[in-house]
């Protein structure tokens, strides 16, 4: 079935208010599906369920608990589709780094001061600033600092026989570089026996995850970045490895509130196209449904470079200048970009004006070595499953009224 572009924003109330919503990275939308079932889930978690008429076999055990003792194990099961894993392998948490803190304490009996981790500039500084509080020296790798992407190759050099935990992300939440996730752990796996973590945050709103395709032992997700409440989770490749683990450090507090919008957000992308007649599991409906997303985004995405790309005044950041010319860089529906001679407040202001939501690209080291701040600033646009072709020629005329 063809990806209906319509059909998908009508599951969007707030686009009726007017404006042209491109801050997927900072601000996603909200479907009425995932906000009523939170606002449901709110409602039912305290209260207790009516007894059953009759014990039997099939009755359940829970009698007299609260609805919602019972919303983050659904939530782990949602969450299970949406990585591919079995629930046992999920951890739930309020926030990726409270997760990220939480994976360093439990990882205790496992770091030693001779130990090693690896970090990178392309992380969220707030993730680093939580890997780095183990007790384990750091080492980095470094990006490449025409396109912002992070080769593979060097950690073959990098990691060693020390090195207990290599932290990558999927994708940069603002350039929109897609990191080659599996030639790092491979080249990882050759010189260490090290974790390969991944945040896949701003990866998995646009394609399904696969820690076995990447190769990675841990994969971190914000559900808020999907649209959903404020929930995250940690995603194991195999519950054996809890058996290394302080696993009590890993027992974090969720709302039950909260936990029960989870299943609503992962059946929403498994619906924005209807799968294959017949019964589906929702790890099947969901990659069905997520792969037409993909090619329809990807189309947008294509569209956003090479129109942004003619104006002359304009820089993509990581994509235009003849360092990144000839470059072969995956990238998901998201980029910076700035306009010579006009500071990036400038460029927000005018697409606000038009009606354009968009934010400033945030300051940090490798946006700041790839000539960012030298260029007045940079705005980032983030594309959504309800965007369109209109919303790019919005963005573009409004872009080039400037450049």
């Amino acid at each position: 079935m063809a990806y209906d572009v319509w059909g998908v924003r009508g599951l969007y109330t707030s686009l009726g208010s007017g404006w042209t919503y491109l801050n997927a990275h900072d601000t996603p939308q909200i479907p009425e599906k995932v906000a009523s079932a939170v606002a449901r889930s709110f409602r039912s978690a305290a209260s207790v369920p009516p007894p059953e008429p009759a014990l039997g076999s099939h009755s359940k055990h829970s009698a007299g608990q609260p609805e919602g003792a019972g919303y983050p194990a659904a939530a782990r099961r949602a969450i299970a589709d949406l990585a591919g894993v079995a629930p046992d392998q999920v951890v739930l948490g309020p926030s990726v780094p409270a997760l990220y803190a939480a994976l360093v304490a439990a990882m205790k009996p496992m770091l030693r001061r001779s130990s090693a981790i690896v970090l990178n500039p392309l992380d969220r500084p707030e993730l680093t600033a939580q890997l780095r509080r183990a007790d384990a020296k750091a080492a980095w790798a470094q990006a490449d600092l025409a396109t912002g992407d992070l080769p593979a190759w060097q950690y073959a050099d990098i990691a060693d026989g020390s090195t207990r935990l290599v932290s990558v992300p999927a994708a940069h939440a603002e350039l929109g570089n897609v990191v080659g996730v599996a030639d790092i752990a491979e080249a990882v796996r050759e010189r260490s026996r090290a974790w390969v973590l991944v945040d896949a945050t701003a990866y998995a709103p646009y394609r399904p995850l696969d820690l076995d395709a990447w190769g990675a032992d841990v994969a971190a997700v914000d559900m808020a970045q999907l649209g959903g409440p404020e929930i995250a989770a940690l995603i194991f490749r195999d519950a054996a490895m809890f058996k290394r683990l302080d696993t009590e450090a890993l027992e974090l507090e969720v709302s039950p509130g909260l936990a029960g919008g989870v299943p609503a957000v992962v059946d929403h992308y498994a619906s924005l196209v209807a799968g294959p007649a017949g019964r589906a599991s929702r790890r099947n409906r969901l990659k069905h449904s997520m792969g037409e997303t993909t090619a329809y985004l990807n189309g947008l995405r294509d569209d956003l470079h090479t129109f942004l790309g003619t104006l002359p005044a304009v820089h993509i950041v990581g994509v235009s200048g003849e360092a990144a010319a000839d470059a072969r860089v995956e990238r998901i529906p998201r980029l910076a970009f700035g306009v010579t001679g006009v500071p990036s407040q400038t460029v927000l202001q005018r697409l606000t004006a038009n009606g354009i939501v968009a934010t400033r690209t945030r300051d940090c080291q490798l946006l700041e070595d790839m000539g960012v701040a030298d260029m007045g600033g940079a705005v980032t646009i983030a594309m959504s499953p309800f965007n369109t072709q209109n919303d790019i020629e919005q963005l573009v005329r409004t872009v080039a009224s400037l450049a």
